[in-house]
């Protein structure tokens, strides 16, 4: 087996030129802004037959908060695209330029911004990987009363996630995050299962996992849907076989992937 660095840099290689492909095969808006700092962009991917009312599917990269942007995040356009849903790529201030809280605040913005932007969605289905399936987790947290729009959540993808910080804090991740223990446990996704019970009650949450994940992302990602099952909201854990923690997004850009089907599923029968 390759060892980490390369099977990092493999992975955004593979990210990277799917990205271009999606951009040479479909209309786009790109860096497009939610905010007003320099990284709060997003970019745009749109049905060329669309009908008023399209779905939006919104992806929040991971890389442990600290690596990627939405250059290399775009990858999985094409055939969400092809079925008549927008994709919408958001970038955030990775570490050590942002931090924590504002990671998790522009992650908020962006989707209130998209909810704003196109106020006639058939509804809005967020997908973060790692860090970002941490980021979108949290975003089902929030109460939008602050935000000024309510956007209309369906469903969220929770792709290899990270939804207890703690553990982190001790690892060499936070050399560049910073995050102190009461940090990591106010921006913890388990801390706020509640919140998401009272604020998006309705959304469809699917805790996705890899075969060949880490233990430690089996642990939490089980002890988190199960916390959310708890509260009688409508979650599945699926546990895709025979892939890794990057493989299994990295195949978001082919049809017949099973992630691919069960979002394209999810979306067109809603």
């Amino acid at each position: 087996r390759m060892d980490k660095d390369a099977v990092i840099e493999a992975h955004v290689r593979v990210l990277t030129e799917g990205t271009k492909r999606s951009q040479s095969m479909t209309v786009t808006l790109l860096n497009v802004p939610y905010g007003e700092f320099e990284g709060e962009k997003l970019d745009i991917y749109l049905p060329s037959h669309a009908s008023k009312e399209f779905p939006f599917f919104v992806y929040v990269h991971g890389g442990y908060w600290q690596f990627l942007s939405k250059e290399e995040s775009g990858f999985m356009a094409p055939p969400l695209v092809r079925k008549g849903i927008a994709v919408a790529v958001l970038d955030y201030d990775i570490a050590p330029k942002g931090h924590m809280e504002l990671m998790v605040s522009q992650v908020r913005r962006s989707i209130a911004f998209i909810a704003r932007q196109y106020p006639r969605t058939s509804g809005l289905y967020l997908c973060g990987h790692s860090a970002g399936a941490h980021l979108a987790a949290m975003a089902l947290s929030t109460d939008w009363t602050e935000y000024g729009v309510t956007p209309d959540i369906k469903g969220a993808f929770l792709v290899s996630g990270v939804y207890d910080l703690l553990p982190i804090t001790k690892t060499y991740v936070n050399d560049v995050l910073h995050m102190s223990e009461e940090l990591a446990v106010k921006n913890s996704p388990m801390q706020h299962v509640k919140e998401v019970k009272a604020r998006a009650e309705t959304c469809s949450i699917v805790v996705v996992l890899a075969e060949h994940d880490p233990a430690e992302y089996h642990r939490q990602s089980q002890e988190y849907a199960q916390s959310l099952q708890a509260l009688g909201l409508n979650v599945c854990l699926k546990d895709i076989a025979g892939v890794d923690h990057f493989e299994v997004i990295e195949n978001l850009s082919q049809d017949d992937h099973i992630l691919t089907q069960m979002i394209l599923n999810m979306i067109l029968t809603k």
